[in-house]
């Protein structure tokens, strides 16, 4: 702030002049000039003092500036405003003494001026030995000839004064041996690539925000706003009474307006781009790496950890079933529940790709525990699931809904205990959808999807043969059996094994209810899985909580080969590529791999899958073309893993001999173990 200071001064009386103090008499003699429009103030207006600040604003700077924010949609008034106002610019090229530019400049003046200096130095030193030099030459003549070599000696100095003092040159290091070599190479001839293209569609569009316009697109939305609130209040109670129908009707009248939508198929390309560039080192070993070890190993492999698969939504649920997709190589279903009877809660149901293994394709969740599905040949997007309950569904993956297509229930005739095991069949001669189930309750139930309606039949009721208990009236008690798995033959369609809770293992028909074909005394404890070879029509696999893995021949009511595998066996499967190759998962956390043509007493691969003991790993499957098994612990999560080239071993070329493939070998290659164990139970 600056004060304006005020002058003391003096009124004359007399002239009603001012005056100032200590002023000549000359100058009180001059009468003051007044101008007209010069104001009357007393001394009190006089003293008083006014006080002005000066700001650095700029007056002609616009304070009302409006923005558009994309951020919050709306026009937004802008708070800073620019003040700064150039009054002169020019460009010049000063360099400050201090930089490094300046320095050097600075270096260069001082060798010219020291230079210059030099020069003039030597040249008046010339001039100077030139006048002294007559009188001298007179007294050399005259002197005696031991003078001579004192005038050589002046001469000598006179040259060296007259040469210019040249600066010392910098010595290189290495200067004599220095060489310098060039080779000429070959430039590459450069090519331009074009590639010619429609160009986008372009549109120009342009417009102009008023005031007027920014004001009615507010008022717009203020009334849109109320007349969704009245919507709300005329909204009657009996609306709410719907129920889930209705509820149902509005998310996917939302899910239908929902723009997602649109870019649905978009986005899962990208996720999956994504996932690809993430897990890439995994595919990369899922596509070229194979064991370099196995060359020198010939009766071992190994199994290659790739991906995980893991959904928060399936914690702590175990995998109950694990199934590959017959048209589409690369998904599979997952089947989550509980092996625990005492802690039953939910299921769901997962459909992997291993295109992206960060999250499922498919979620479908359900309220009783998911035991067991299959996937339908023919149709790939039907999926039967049975239940912890008793109940048996089919899920459309056509139709993404959280709820099944088709369900059975009380009235249907659904089982009243666990179900195990579904497996789809081919269509009645109706072309309607058909399955069989297997549950505790000891019923193999066919069922039939007739008008959107699941219609079932008994097929078998599975009854323990012992000797019955009679009782003081005479009757008679039959015990049932608790089926626990069964599987279909290959080829004889009306033919399939069921496997029992009591370790039995029965050979039934389609066509006979009421008796067995045959029976077998498998197991000391209950039959987890069955599974016919898929390629020798004879032969037959079963594995059980009584750590046992068995080989049948199902005309011989003794097993071939028995494999003990120090823990409770949770599930088998054939390898789909060959006869003799199957895997087998044991509680302990292990995955067992056999090569029947290369080992038959022992696996050639015993590898913990998963990291914590009491992990355990309940189901295994081989994936029909690429060389990998997935398995699947109790804590939810699905390993994939890749086979090592010992343990899918290929008939060996011999020379001049072409290599046989097709299921005619692999039906000899098992039919020569199979005769060798014949042989010598013949002989003992």
């Amino acid at each position: 702030s600056i004060n304006m200071g005020r002058g003391t001064r003096k009124r004359d009386e007399d002239s009603g002049t001012e005056v100032g103090e200590g002023t000549d008499e000359w100058t009180q003699s001059k009468a003051a000039v007044r101008p007209p429009d010069q104001l009357e103030l007393t001394d009190a207006e006089l003293k008083e003092e006014f006080t002005r600040i000066l700001t650095a604003n700029n007056p002609h700077a616009p304070q009302n500036i409006v923005r558009y924010s994309f951020k919050e949609g709306t026009y937004k008034l802008i708070g800073f405003v620019n003040q700064l106002a150039v009054h002169f610019s020019q460009v010049g090229n000063l360099i400050p003494k201090d930089s490094d530019e300046g320095r050097r400049q600075h270096y260069r003046d001082e060798l010219v001026a020291g230079s210059q200096e030099s020069a003039k130095v030597v040249i008046s030193d010339t001039e100077n030995l030139e006048e002294d030099e007559e009188p001298k030459e007179l007294e050399a003549e005259a002197g005696s000839q031991t003078d001579v070599p004192a005038a050589g000696a002046a001469e000598k100095v006179t040259e060296e004064l007259i040469t210019p003092v040249q600066p010392k040159e910098r010595m290189l290091t290495n200067k004599f041996n220095f060489s310098e070599r060039a080779s000429q190479t070959f430039n590459n001839r450069l090519r331009d690539r074009e590639c010619q293209m429609e160009p986008p569609p372009r549109t120009n569009f342009s417009a102009t925000a008023n005031q007027w316009e920014i004001y009615d697109a507010y008022i717009e939305e203020l009334e849109k706003q109320e007349k969704t609130k009245e919507k709300e209040k005329t909204k009657t109670p009996v609306a709410k009474k719907t129920g889930k129908m209705a509820m149902r009707k509005l998310t996917s009248m939302e899910s239908q307006s929902d723009d997602i939508t649109k870019v649905s198929q978009a986005a899962k390309i990208v996720e999956r781009m994504v996932n690809q560039n993430t897990y890439d080192d995994i595919a990369q070993d899922f596509k070229y790496y194979e064991d370099a070890a196995d060359e020198y190993r010939d009766q071992e492999g190994t199994l290659l950890p790739l991906w995980k698969f893991q959904n928060d939504k399936a914690k702590r649920l175990a995998v109950t079933a694990l199934c590959w997709n017959p048209k589409y190589r690369d998904l599979f279903a997952v089947g989550h529940g509980s092996y625990d009877f005492m802690k039953q809660s939910r299921g769901m149901l997962l459909l992997y790709s291993m295109k992206n293994p960060s999250f499922p394709e498919y979620i479908f969740s359900s309220d009783s525990g998911i035991m067991c599905l299959d996937m339908h040949v023919d149709h790939p997007y039907l999926v039967v699931v049975g239940h912890y309950d008793g109940n048996v569904a089919i899920y459309n993956l056509k139709k993404p809904h959280s709820q099944p297509s088709f369900r059975s229930s009380a009235k249907s005739g659904k089982h009243t205990e666990p179900v195990w095991q579904v497996k789809w069949q081919k269509d009645d001669m109706d072309q309607n959808l058909n399955f069989f189930s297997v549950s505790s309750d000891g019923r193999i139930v066919s069922w039939t999807l007739v008008k959107s309606e699941l219609v079932h039949t008994d097929v078998i009721k599975l009854k323990v043969e012992v000797s019955t208990t009679e009782v003081s009236e005479g009757l008679q008690l039959h015990t049932m059996g608790c089926g626990t798995t069964f599987d279909f033959h290959k080829e004889i369609d009306y033919m399939f094994l069921v496997g029992t809770e009591e370790g039995k293992i029965y050979k039934c028909s389609k066509s006979y209810s009421s008796q067995f074909l045959d029976t077998y005394d498998a197991h000391n404890m209950a039959v987890d899985a069955v599974s016919w070879n898929p390629y020798h029509t004879k032969v037959f696999m079963s594995c059980s909580s009584d750590w046992t893995v068995k080989i049948w021949d199902h005309t011989i009511k003794t097993p071939m080969f028995i494999y003990d595998l120090n823990s409770a066996v949770g599930d088998v499967a054939w390898a789909p590529y060959s006869s003799t190759v199957f895997a087998a998962v044991t509680t302990d956390g292990k995955a067992h791999v056999f090569d029947l043509a290369i080992n038959k007493y022992e696996a050639i691969c015993n590898q913990p899958v998963v990291a914590k003991k009491k992990n355990k790993i309940t189901h295994v499957q081989f994936n029909p073309i690429h060389p990998i098994i997935i398995v699947g612990d109790d804590r939810g999560h699905v390993t994939c893993l890749k086979l090592s080239p010992n343990l899918r071993k290929m008939p060996k070329e011999k020379k001049g001999q072409e290599v046989q493939k097709g299921p005619a070998v692999e039906i000899a290659k098992l039919d020569k173990l199979l005769n060798l164990v014949r042989e010598v139970k013949t002989k003992t």
